[in-house]
């Protein structure tokens, strides 16, 4: 299981028993539902912070990849022109 899966699923464990202990307290409803809003705030900006935090992880995979394929292409194309002259001057000498 990928750690990101595993993350969310903790979050969304900690966010489900807060909510439950919210509702179960012995208080106003307005005072539940502004620590409920609360905590969904602070939830949802670790949520935010816990994406970028991914979203920059896989960019930085993502441009790693990319480098290491033009340097394959490269290469690749290197040895390619290489092989081609080596084929055309022993035509040549033919």
């Amino acid at each position: 299981m990928s750690s990101g899966k595993v993350l969310l699923g903790v979050l969304a464990g900690i966010a489900a028993g807060a909510l439950v202990g919210t509702l179960l307290a012995p208080e106003k409803g307005s005072d539940t539902r502004k620590k409920l809003l609360s905590k969904g705030d602070d939830y949802l900006d670790e949520i935010k912070d816990q994406f970028n935090e991914l979203l920059g992880s896989l960019k930085n995979k993502f441009e790693e990849k990319s480098e290491e394929a033009q340097e394959a292409y490269g290469k690749g194309k290197t040895k390619f022109n290489e092989a081609k002259n080596e084929f055309k001057n022993s035509m040549a000498e033919l």
